[in-house]
């Protein structure tokens, strides 16, 4: 989609839109008793969470496998080859499917948790941000 924005074979829908659109949704999902817990999801329960996402969200370690996936562990990053013929041939051939890596400084890592954060529906805990020195 947002290639075909770019090349204007479709037009930008408005914020506006976009916004209506949301709130139509989540009344659509709260009424199938579906309950908002994350920009883009929703569940009827807890359980029903999705517990990798939540483990990301919150700057937690968390390991990925298969074609594509990402991992990350002690603020070190790293991500697989997304094609799955690529992601079999590397692990035939006796070789790592990783296609990158990145370590994450301190600083990187509290800044991308209240980022994430924010899209929770608990938000960014106060104490996450005084250690940003962004509370009081």
């Amino acid at each position: 989609l947002a290639r075909r924005i770019r090349r204007g074979e479709v037009p930008m829908t408005d914020d506006d839109v976009h916004a209506d659109r949301y709130l139509i949704a989540d009344s659509v999902m709260a009424d199938a008793g579906y309950h908002w817990y994350e920009v883009s999801n929703w569940a009827t329960s807890e359980a029903g969470r999705c517990l990798h996402n939540e483990l990301y969200w919150r700057g937690a370690d968390w390991w990925g496998a298969g074609p594509g996936a990402h991992s990350h562990v002690g603020g070190v990053r790293w991500w697989n080859v997304k094609h799955p013929g690529a992601y079999a041939a590397a692990l035939a051939q006796g070789r790592s499917p990783g296609a990158g890596r990145e370590l994450l400084s301190a600083e990187d890592r509290r800044v991308e948790r209240i980022l994430l954060e924010l899209r929770l529906v608990d938000g960014v805990p106060l104490t996450l941000l005084a250690l940003a020195g962004l509370a009081a």
